[in-house]
């Protein structure tokens, strides 16, 4: 873990799915591995107020990916699965001028 702290994904397209829904591709990087994933993205909402009177927005995005793939195993062999469920939740506010 302090080799690779973090997980990135950079979109490379992103593509309507529905009503109210978004198919967003991109690399997604793990334990130092990059390989191109898609996430299935819920939103984005539409704008609300917040106590201040600022517009937000929020978002949810899924995608399940297999950790052998990424070079992430355990050690000893222990009792997880390899396919990992990866949720990201975001929250957006207009940049103030």
């Amino acid at each position: 873990m302090e080799k690779y702290p973090t997980i990135t994904f950079k979109s490379k397209r992103v593509e309507p799915a529905g009503a109210g829904k978004l198919r967003v591709t991109g690399d997604l990087t793990i334990h130092g591995v990059t390989k191109e994933a898609v996430l299935d993205v819920d939103g984005p909402s539409q704008p609300i107020k917040d106590m201040q009177g600022n517009p937000r927005m929020g978002a949810s995005a899924t995608t399940t990916v297999n950790r052998r793939d990424f070079g992430v195993s355990t050690y000893p062999a222990a009792m997880i699965g390899e396919d990992i469920a990866i949720t990201i939740d975001v929250e957006m506010a207009k940049a103030k001028n």
